[in-house]
């Protein structure tokens, strides 16, 4: 078979992956708009009177554009690392290794439908959020070079952690012991120069944290570290990430046994 075959078959599971997150879009789509928009609500209107970040920019905006990327980055981890869990399970992994793509055109397609997931999402709160809060735009390419890098990288960390975990209740553990405080500690609701400074120091180990202040530099070219800096870490994190992935997928990890 040719290579151009090859690339109608990274197509057309690509395809198949995005009318998977499709055709429940209310639970993939809305249900992630409408947990972002409940974290708004209630944090503005808690916080709003009592915490300044920025002496021009309210609370209110502050927050939307870490809601963002927060939803942004969830969904496009739970894209493909749901995807791997479910085939494993189900015993249908099978016959798409089965197919003659390659381990990077297999990687391709899985990361093209956790990519567009996140940024489905991440779309559709800024559209909901600009009509409660005015919110600028400083720098268009900081944004969308984050939020493509970040769910990029996260789509990553799904197809490894699909790999890895043998049944739900792992991906669960998963999700919930690593990515969502990994999410929550980044710097979402709070910028980390309001921490002490201990903690200062630990959320700069934290890789969510430049993904999240790089993303919000894009808005309000204001960020607690400088976008390049923030960049080059990403970038970093996702070769490494993506190298180790490739790595599982060739050597069949826990896909061919």
């Amino acid at each position: 078979m040719g290579v151009g075959s090859n690339w109608r078959g990274t197509y057309t599971l690509f395809k198949k992956e995005v009318l998977r997150f499709w055709r429940v879009a209310f639970q993939t789509i809305a249900s992630p708009v409408l947990t972002a928009l409940l974290y708004l609500l209630i944090f503005s209107h808690v916080l709003a009177a009592h915490v300044k970040v920025y002496d021009d920019v309210v609370y209110t905006a502050f927050l939307i554009p870490g809601l963002i990327m927060m939803s942004l980055l969830q969904n496009a981890f739970a894209n493909s690392s749901s995807s791997l869990i479910q085939s494993k399970v189900m015993g249908n992994i099978v016959f798409i290794l089965l197919t003659p793509l390659s381990p990077v055109q297999f990687y391709i397609a899985l990361l093209g439908a956790a990519v567009l997931r996140g940024l489905f999402v991440g779309l559709a709160i800024y559209f909901v959020a600009i009509w409660f809060v005015d919110l600028p735009i400083v720098h268009w390419g900081w944004i969308l070079t984050f939020a493509l890098l970040g769910s990029a990288l996260l789509g990553t960390f799904g197809v490894i952690a699909g790999i890895w975990a043998d049944k739900f209740d792992q991906m669960a553990a998963f999700q919930n012991f690593v990515i969502m405080p990994l999410t929550f500690l980044s710097g979402v609701f709070y910028s980390i120069h309001s921490l002490p400074e201990f903690w200062q120091m630990v959320s700069h180990f934290n890789p969510f944290f430049y993904m999240i202040d790089g993303f919000r530099y894009g808005f309000f070219g204001k960020g607690d570290v400088s976008p390049w800096f923030s960049l080059a870490v990403v970038s970093g994190f996702l070769f490494v990430l993506a190298s180790a992935c490739l790595k599982m997928l060739k050597s069949g990890y826990k896909l061919r046994t």
